[in-house]
This record gives C-alpha cells, structure tokens and sequence, in this order.
C-alpha cells in the first residue's frame, strides 16, 4: 500500500468552506478511484492561517497514476484551490506501508 499526502494553508475564516470544498471534490475523487483504500482531511491552526492535509491510501502505483497522470507527484489541483488557498505544496509526498 501506498500512502500519498498533500499540504495546503487558507485564512482560518476559510477553515469551513475550504473544508466542505475539498470533501467534494478532492476527497471524493479520491475515493471513487480504483485501487483507493480511503482518503482523510484533517487541519490544524497554524499561527495566522489553518494548515490542511489530505491522506489517502492507494494499493499500487499505477492506481495513483490513473488519478495523478504520469507524474504522480504533482499536485492536483482544483478550480476553486485559487479562491481559498494562501499557500500550498505543489509537489505530493509518497510513503509506503509496511
């Protein structure tokens, strides 16, 4: 199994909205793909801005680029992302369970 994160920051009064916006459309993208074994936000405060980051668990590397396209550690991104996010990686980070 294969574990893929992402991070992204927002104002904290775009805490909620961002939240419900991401669960629609990143989050149950995620897992309506084949070869997805669930996907999870969660966020903190973080000084002036809340700190997001997307979990999700894949069962192979080609279940990821049939979401992420070939290079699978780019970040994919969504038309509203610009509206609420202040920072954000654009690279993804890849770990393997053991």
């Amino acid at each position: 199994m294969i574990v893929r994160t992402w991070r992204g920051w927002t104002r904290p009064e775009d805490t909620e909205a961002y939240a419900e916006y991401i669960l629609g459309t990143g989050i149950a993208e995620y897992k309506k793909r084949s070869g997805n074994q669930g996907a999870y936000l969660i966020s903190r405060p973080d000084g002036d801005r809340t700190e997001f980051l997307t979990i999700s668990f894949w069962d192979s590397h080609d279940a990821i680029v049939a979401f992420a396209g070939e290079d699978i550690d780019q970040a994919v991104f969504y038309p509203e992302d610009d509206r609420y996010l202040i920072d954000r990686e654009t690279r993804v980070k890849h770990f393997h369970v053991h």
